[in-house]
Parts: C-alpha cells; structure tokens; sequence
C-alpha cells in the first residue's frame, strides 16, 4: 500500500510491509490533488526565471569550496573528533550490523515481524538522507565494515597496504548502488530473509577482502554507502574545510567542492536513474510489459532499470558535449558539472522517500523493540501537504542545480560564453524537471 504519490504509508487494513517492496514506488498514486498545468508551469517560469537572474546579476564566482566555512568553537570539535566519541559511533554502527544479522538469521521470514528488511530499505536506505543533511558523512564514522576491518586485520598477515587505483574513483560504489537498487526494485523476493542474507554476506565478505588487499581507504573510495552518504553531505551546513576545521558553510560551498572523479557521474545517475524507474514500475502499461514480457519478470525489469540509468546518463553526456561545443574546451568536461546534479538528487530523493520514512520507519522501529503486527502511523501531511513537498521538493532541487551550475560556468568560460554555454545544462535542467514532476502528476 503506497501512499499519495509515493512511498510506503503503512499496511492499512488486509495489507502488509510485504507490499512496499512489491509495490513501491514515486508513482504509485497518480491523484495528487496538484493541477499538472499549473506544476508544469510553475517549474518551468521558476527555472527560466533563476536562469535569467544569475546571468544578468552573476557574473563571476562566489563560491569557494573547501576553503569556505565559519569556524565552530574548538570545544565542540575536540569533542566531535574525541577517539571515545569515535568508538562509540563505531561501536553504535557494529551493533546495527549484528541486529540485522542475527534478524535475518534467526528472525522469521516475514517483514511484518522481522525489523531487518526495514532497517536496510528503510531506516538505512532512507535514514542516511537526512542524517547526512543535518550532521555530514555520518555513514563515514558508523560505517560497521571499516569496524569489522579494525578487528580483524591482526588475524592478517602483515604486509603494507596496497593504494587504491585512482582509475576506480567512485565506480566500485556506483556499481554497489545499483546492485543496491536492483535488489529493492527488481529482486523476485526483496523482503526475503534468504534475499537479504546473501546479499548482506556477499557485500561483506566482498568488502573486506577488498581493504585486505588496500588498507581501509577502501571504504572511502568504494563502499557504496559510504560514498552516497559523503555526496549527500556535500549540501550540509557542517562540513570540514581543507585543513580539518569543522565549519557551518553554504552548501553551494559544500557543492563547489565536491572532488571530480571517475564514476562520479555514473554514481549520481544510479541515483536518479533509479528513482525514475522506481516511479513508473507500477504503472499499468509497464507492469502489463513485465507481464507480457518473453524474457520473464526479472529480466524485463532488469533492462527496465538499467535502461532508465542509461538515459539519465545519456541525457547528461549530451548536455555535457554541447556545453563543451559552445563554450570552449573544459578540462574533464564530463565531470566539470557533474555536482549540479546532487541537488536534483536530493529533490527526487526526498519527494520520492519522505512518506515511507514518516511512516514505516518508526513501525520499524517498534518492531525492533519486539512489538508484533505493528501498524506504521499516518503520513504527518494530508494528500495536499504531501503533493506541495514533492513538488517543491524536485523544482527546489534543480533551481539549486541551476545555481551551482552557473557559478561554476563563469569561473570556467569567458563571460561572453559562460550563459551561452548553460543552455543545454538549462535544457536539461527542465527536461529532468518536467520528467521528475510526470512521474508525481500523471
């Protein structure tokens, strides 16, 4: 049972958490009590508008990336970087992991009585956008793998760590998260204990003889929540400048700094290619095209998936070289924007999720503290609130992609060309938009 416009609002009667990974989805409800005109129409006039505005009123760079931030107090960052404040997280992260591991092994197989697929889908999945808003890359510091690593390493022989290939960048994590995804929206059985089990053992096991091999940095460079958790956190008001200091900065600052690697873009259209698919899997037509299919269910959905990645990345690779065609040369042009792309994430994420972490994640919860059957509260927003936060949701997100993208364009081109560059960014900009807002009205 999905609620309006998405995301999981709770069993409800003859219904159970088995149907939010059987029916989950943006676009679940197509009632949305918005008009389609009016939201088309707002979207468009707000990005046309803020695009009109930066280029006569922004004509040259104002963020400064890692250099930027207002000092905390030092109190509060010893405390912050305190090794017992350290432990404590590792040791909080080490316990979440054992909790699902020992649910899934001896737990029933059965979502509405074992909390582990909702602390994955949910309470993981979903939790870490907020708590990486609001506190930075929290997955960093709780991260059970880089724990598991610590203990075990003097069981290993020793010898030095080899370095991370700097060619891999970001593309081990955007392949963990598409894994990721194909197990919450295409998997035969998400919620199955079996699933979850050997998907949990595999990405384990996998991890830790990776960091075996090159040290814990490998977490940093590969480990797939990790690396959403640290991208995310690129718009949070906390973060650390270049030399450590722990800041309050502008998350456009935050934004300017994130470091251009390889698989950056992959890693951020796993993300909205995703979310996309997630939002017209339950369509009638697309759900008829499973059914019908010759290749079966799993296949079908499969290519469905990586279909709808491959177009969000298709899209942006062909925004990127008509931007280099009337810019000029940029060095690594297909990474050059690839951060204005995090804020539509973050729209998208939170249009997409906001009612399935309202809802089932404090059913989850009760669930973990053993109470049976536990019914996942109402929605906080009625039909009408939740279609303005989605909507206000993905618009916001690329108005904020619009910004970052023209404050890094006049840093880059010469002013004659740095707004005539931004016209295929823009085009994009409202491509994705309008797209984003289809799934939510139509």
């Amino acid at each position: 049972m999905t609620g309006p416009g998405g995301g999981y609002a709770g069993p409800g009667p003859g219904g159970s958490l088995h149907d939010l990974f059987l029916a989950h989805g943006i676009g679940a409800q197509h009632d949305l009590p918005v008009s389609p005109f009016y939201a088309y129409a707002g979207a468009f006039t707000a990005l046309f508008v803020s695009f009109l505005a930066l280029g006569l009123l922004w004509s040259r760079s104002r963020f400064t990336g890692a250099a930027a931030g207002r000092p905390l107090p030092a109190g509060l960052q010893r405390a912050a970087d305190a090794p017992a404040t350290r432990a404590a997280l590792r040791a909080l992260g080490l316990a979440g992991w054992l909790f699902v591991l020992l649910h899934l092994l001896l737990g029933p197989d059965d979502p509405d009585r074992n909390p582990a697929a909702g602390s994955v889908y949910v309470l993981l999945w979903v939790g870490l956008v907020p708590a990486s808003l609001l506190l930075g890359p929290l997955w960093r510091l709780l991260n059970p793998l880089r724990t598991l690593h610590t203990l075990l390493r003097p069981l290993l022989p020793h010898r030095t760590p080899r370095p991370v290939p700097a060619r891999l960048g970001l593309w081990p994590a955007a392949a963990g998260l598409l894994g990721f995804t194909w197990l919450e929206l295409v998997a035969p059985d998400p919620a199955s204990s079996t699933t979850l089990l050997t998907a949990f053992a595999a990405y384990t096991a996998g991890h830790l003889l990776c960091a075996a091999r090159y040290g814990e940095r490998w977490f940093e460079a590969a480990e797939s929540f990790e690396a959403y958790s640290v991208l995310l956190a690129r718009l949070a008001p906390l973060g650390r400048r270049a030399d450590g200091r722990l800041v309050l900065r502008s998350p456009f600052n935050g934004l300017d700094g994130t470091p251009q690697l390889p698989g950056l873009v992959a890693t951020v259209c796993v993300l909205l290619g995703s979310t996309a698919y997630d939002g017209f899997s339950d369509s009638p037509s697309w759900i008829n095209t499973l059914q019908t299919s010759p290749l079966g269910r799993t296949p079908a959905a499969t290519l469905g998936l990586l279909g709808s990645v491959a177009l969000v990345a298709a899209l942006y690779c062909l925004c990127a070289a008509a931007t280099r065609l009337l810019s000029g040369p940029v060095r690594r042009p297909l990474t050059a924007f690839a951060h204005s792309l995090l804020p539509i994430a973050l729209g998208y994420l939170t249009a997409h999720y906001f009612s399935l972490l309202a809802t089932e994640g404090p059913r989850t919860v009760m669930l973990a503290w053993g109470t049976d059957n536990a019914r996942a509260p109402e929605s906080p927003l009625g039909p009408g609130g939740l279609a303005a936060l989605q909507v206000g949701a993905v618009v916001t997100g690329h108005v904020l992609g619009v910004i970052a993208a023209h404050d890094r364009s006049v840093r880059l081109f010469p002013p004659a060309r740095a707004v005539v560059g931004q016209l295929p960014l823009l085009a994009l900009m409202i491509t994705y938009t309008l797209g984003g807002l289809s799934l939510l009205l139509t």
